[in-house]
Order: structure tokens, then C-alpha cells, then sequence
């Protein structure tokens, strides 16, 4: 049938099954925006309108990762679009499958500095997967089946494909295609026919497979390391925990790995890296095979890039060949999706134990954790855990509160925890929060912030307040750039330049203003009583932490040093 663009957009993705977009309007995206009333949409697609466009892209970024669905994000041209960049990037580093949707000026005023213009597929090219600029109508429903295909496939990331306004105004032919046969036409089904474009994931070598089975055979040391990958990879996170049930041997966990292996298994050693814990930075040191599944080896991971795992044949399972050997250098590497490698591993592989290699990294000792009058972070997620029963979705922005979480929260599925752990995008944690929320109708999500990020997106408040999304906000409220001022604690001789936020706002009042309880705690018991509140309310929620200015992350690592050189216990 014959239609207007901007309805055939609509009708993309009904066709992908979106049913919420999240964005703000303006002038060159109107025609899409004048078919949520028009003919119905608004009925067919929940539109979440947010208070700035960076609000949209993170909270589309955490409604996919929560869900495994892909994300989708409406912008308009100029300052509208790059207003996405950040979360673009964002979603980029960390594999999260989002398709961004912005219209330009018309075709006639694109290239002649027009108001509002902008080269936005030239500004997001280094982050994205594929953009592309539609400037035929007849384009418009082939580059949207293309470039959901491209966003959800191998390795996941995000597509932004951007429409001239003129494009949203003409007509052209649409018929409507069942997703499961985009595939077979169109510019989707060229791309497939052509063998150097396969969408699919290569299949794993069956004698790399075999290799690495005969390199865990000779192994008296191993230690699994999982990263986000595994979370990623549909179906992965099972044959995972079927592979290390079998190999019985230790499990550490990038930031981005969390909720592959639950944080209260037997096996689990904990975080690895610059905060990593002394179990699993010891056992990175001390093996003699390190099987790497889904993860990028940064410097966050691999510190010292040179000394990481020094006694290890280090074995890197990954979609992306462009990873292998990228950043540390490997003994053997197997190419293919997380799950089907880990599948075929577990069809072989027989049953191992290694009783005093367990033994030596699980008797590493730990930091301490303290017990007094004041409120501590590690009590706070300690809190949060039992009174969610461990159950709560996590969001976090980027600091010190990301890496208490990522240490002392027990996760237990994929999709639990949504940080930014590649770009470190402070500001990311309340737009994620309401996409989970809004993905994940009737579970307990709770934003946990610093005082810092806080700052940098609370005008998202208003969103949920109008919503009714249910994020409780946990501020780790020590009045500075924690993460900041902990580095120039230990590495910068005490110089505290220009972390200190002696400044406003009174959170609760601010929390107050946009019409939602706020709360404030100084100690366990009060953070409890304040925290059953919230949950127990169902609706937005602010609740301030008085934390100590100095509290620390322990243990730290410089960078650039070996992951055993703790500069912090």
C-alpha cells in the first residue's frame, strides 16, 4: 500500500515489535512525531518524552540491556542529535543494542550550514555499528529492517539512521513484512546473500575447540574469567554455568560480567582488576591457564597489560576477532558466540576438580568491612540486597558507588546489573533506571548514584514523577568527586583541586519540587526504615546517604602497575 514515510517508520517498528521509544521532539522530526496522534501510534507505541535527549539515549541504552530487546530513541536534528552522542558512545563500549532515530533538515538545506544542521552520521560513525542518512523515500523501510537486524546481531551495538525531513513527508510503497522474513528481501536480504556480510555468528572451529579442551586437560591452575559477552549472548549465561559447575575450578568477573555467575556461588571469586578483589587478582597471577570468555581485556582489567596472568596460557573466547590479541597478547583463542562455544565445550568436556588451587585463592585475604555508628556503603548494598531479597535491578552512573555495587551486590542474572563499564558515562544511571523500570514492569529497580552524578541527570526526576516510573534513588552522598579525590588521596599527595562539592541542592528538597519523597539517612537503620519505604510505596523515591568524605574503594591498583600491586588494602 501506498503511505506517508513517516507512517511507514511507525509501522518498521511495529514489524520489530517495539513497543516503547524514548525521545524528545523539535522541528525536523515533527511528521514522525504528528503520527503518534494522527493515525494512533500512541496506542500501539508507549513514547516516553524525557527532559533532555542524553535522558533518552541512556534510558533506551538500560531498557535494552534489562530486557535483551533492542532499544529505540527519537531525537530531532542539530543540538537534538548530538545530545545523543554521549549515550551513543555509551551503548557502543559496553555491546548494547539500541537503534537511534533523528531526521535532519530537508535534502535541499543539507551541506549550506542550515539551522539545526548537523552531520550527524559523520560526528557518530567511530560509534556506531552502521548509521546511515535516508534520503529516499522508497529507502526508508529497508535501512529500519537493516539496521535493527545489524543493532541485535554478532556483537551487539547501536545503528543511528537519520531521515532528511523532506523524506518524512512523501510517499511511498510499504508492505508490511513479518519479522522472521526480513531476512529474504531488500536491501537485509542482499546483504545476507553476499558471504562477506553474514550477520550470523561464525561457527566455532571444531579444533579449537579440541585445543582448548586438551589445554584444560594438561591445566592444574585454571581460572574462568567472564565478561559482558556472556550477558550479551542469548542463552549464554546457562551453558556458562554448566561449563564451571563441570571445570570446578575459580570464576572472576569483569564489571560488565556481573550476573554471569552469581555473586554467592561457590566458585565466585569476585571482581578482577584496579578494584578487583585479592582472590582474583592473586589467582590471575598464580594460574597456569586463563580461559577469557566475552571480555575486551582493558585497562581496567589487564592494568599491566605486559604482566597480566605471567604463569598463564591465556585462552580468549570472542565474537569479535578485532578483540583477539588487541590488548593482551593469547596462546589460543576460539572465534564464535559465547554460547555455542561454550556449548560445544560442555559436550565434551569431562567432569575436573582442583581442591588446593581452591583452597590457596579462596584463602587470600579480603578487606575488612567495617561495623560502627556511621553508614557505610558496602551496608547500604548489604541493606538493599537482603530487603529485595537480592532480587532489585541495579543502575548505577560511574565512581566510587559503581564499584561498591559491583563488589558487594550478589548478582544473579543477566540484565541485573546496568553500569556504564566502557565509556564511564557519569549521568548514565537515572535515564538507565527508567528504561529497566519501564522494561521490567513490577521489579524493584533502584538507581545508586554519587552525589557527583547525581548532579548531572536529577532533571530526569520530572520523568518519572510524570510516569509513575518506580526508581528508588540511592545517592552516596560525601559531598565530593569520590573517585576523584580518592586518587588524589593516594597518588596526588592530598591535593584535593576541584573535587569538593560544597554547593547545593538539598536533595530531598529537590526530590520534593518535582513532587516525589525524599528521605535522608546517616545510618543502617535509618537507611532500612527509609529503603522498606520506598519499596513498599511503588512510585519514584529519593533517599540521601551520608557517607563518610573519605570512604575509599579497597583494594586499588595504579594503573599501568600489575594487578597484585595493590596500592590500597
Amino acid at each position: 500500500m501506498r503511505m506517508k514515510t513517516a507512517q511507514i517508520l511507525m509501522e518498521c517498528l511495529l514489524e520489530q515489535g517495539v513497543d516503547t521509544v524514548f525521545g524528545y521532539p523539535g522541528g525536523t522530526i515533527l511528521n514522525v512525531y504528528d503520527e503518534f496522534e494522527l493515525h494512533g501510534y500512541k496506542d500501539k507505541i508507549r513514547h516516553i518524552l524525557t527532559a533532555h535527549e542524553q535522558g533518552a539515549s541512556h534510558a533506551a541504552d538500560g531498557y535494552a540491556r534489562a530486557t535483551g530487546k533492542v532499544g529505540v530513541c527519537f531525537a530531532t536534528s542539530g543540538p537534538g542529535a548530538t545530545n545523543l552522542t554521549t549515550g551513543i558512545a555509551t551503548a557502543y563500549y559496553d555491546s548494547s543494542p539500541v537503534v537511534f532515530i533523528t531526521c535532519n533538515v530537508s535534502e535541499n538545506l543539507i551541506g549550506k550550514d542550515s539551522f539545526q544542521e548537523v552531520d550527524i552520521t559523520g560526528i557518530t560513525m567511530p560509534i556506531t555499528k552502521c548509521n546511515y542518512l535516508v534520503k529516499d523515500p522508497n529507502q526508508l523501510a529497508d535501512v529500519l529492517r537493516e539496521a535493527f537486524a545489524i543493532a541485535r546481531s554478532g556483537r551487539p551495538g547501536p545503528v543511528l539512521v537519520d531521515i532528511a525531513k523532506n523524506v518524512t513527508a512523501a510517499e511511498a510503497e510499504y508492505e508490511r513484512l513479518p519479522l522472521s522474513e526480513h531476512a529474504n528481501h531488500g536491501r537485509l536480504g542482499a546483504m545476507l546473500r553476499r558471504a562477506s556480510h553474514e550477520l550470523k555468528a561464525p561457527e566455532p572451529d571444531a579444533g579449537d575447540i579440541q585445543t582448548l579442551l586438551d589445554m584444560i586437560e594438561e591445566a592444574r591452575r585454571p581460572l574462568v574469567l567472564v565478561g559482558g559477552g556472556v550477558i550479551r549472548s542469548r542463552g549464554a549465561v546457562s551453558e556458562f554455568r554448566k561449563f564451571i559447575e563441570t571445570l570446578n575450578a575459580p570464576v572472576a568477573s569483569t564489571i560488565m560480567g556481573g550476573g554471569a555467575c552469581p555473586g554467592n556461588h561457590r566458585l565466585f571469586t569476585g571482581m578482577i582488576g584496579m578494584h578487583g578483589s585479592h582472590a582474583s587478582n592473586h589467582a590471575s597471577d598464580q594460574c597456569d591457564l586463563l580461559i577469557a570468555v566475552g571480555c575486551r581485556f582493558s585497562d581496567r582489567v589487564a592494568t599491566d597489560p605486559a604482566t597480566f596472568a605471567p604463569n598463564a596460557k591465556i585462552v580468549h573466547i570472542d565474537i569479535d576477532r578485532a578483540e583477539i590479541d588487541k590488548n593482551v597478547v593469547t596462546d589460543h583463542h576460539i572465534i564464535g558466540d559465547a554460547r555455542r562455544v561454550l556449548e560445544l565445550l560442555n559436550a565434551k568436556l569431562p567432569a575436573h576438580d582442583y581442591p588446593e588451587w581452591k583452597q590457596w585463592v579462596f584463602s587470600q585475604k579480603e578487606v575488612s568491612l567495617k561495623k560502627d555508628e556511621i553508614l557505610h556503603p558496602h551496608e547500604i548494598l548489604e541493606t538493599i540486597q537482603a530487603v529485595t531479597d537480592g532480587d532489585a535491578i541495579i543502575a548505577t552512573d560511574v565512581g566510587q558507588h559503581q564499584m561498591w555495587c559491583a563488589q558487594y551486590y550478589h548478582f544473579s542474572r543477566p540484565g541485573q546489573f546496568i553500569t556504564s563499564g566502557g565509556f564511564g558515562t557519569m549521568g548514565f544511571g537515572l535515564g538507565a533506571a527508567m528504561g529497566a523500570s519501564v522494561g521490567n514492569p513490577g521489579k524493584v529497580v533502584v538507581q545508586c548514584t554519587g552525589d557527583g552524578c547525581f548532579r548531572m541527570n536529577c532533571h530526569e526526576l520530572c520523568t518519572a514523577e510524570h510516569y509513575n516510573i518506580p526508581v528508588i534513588t540511592v545517592i552516596f552522598n560525601n559531598r565530593t568527586l569520590g573517585m576523584v579525590r580518592q586518587w588524589q588521596n593516594l597518588i596526588y599527595n592530598k591535593r584535593f583541586s576541584q573535587t569538593d562539592l560544597d554547593r547545593g541542592p538539598d536533595f530531598v528538597k529537590l526530590a520534593e519540587a518535582y513532587g516525589i519523597q525524599g528521605e535522608r539517612a546517616a545510618t543502617q537503620p535509618e537507611f532500612e526504615a527509609a529503603f522498606r519505604r520506598a519499596v513498599a510505596a511503588g512510585k519514584p523515591y529519593v533517599i540521601e546517604c551520608a557517607i563518610d568524605k573519605d570512604a575509599m574503594v579497597h583494594p586499588m591498583v595504579s594503573a599501568g602497575t600489575p594487578v597484585t600491586d595493590f596500592i590500597l588494602d
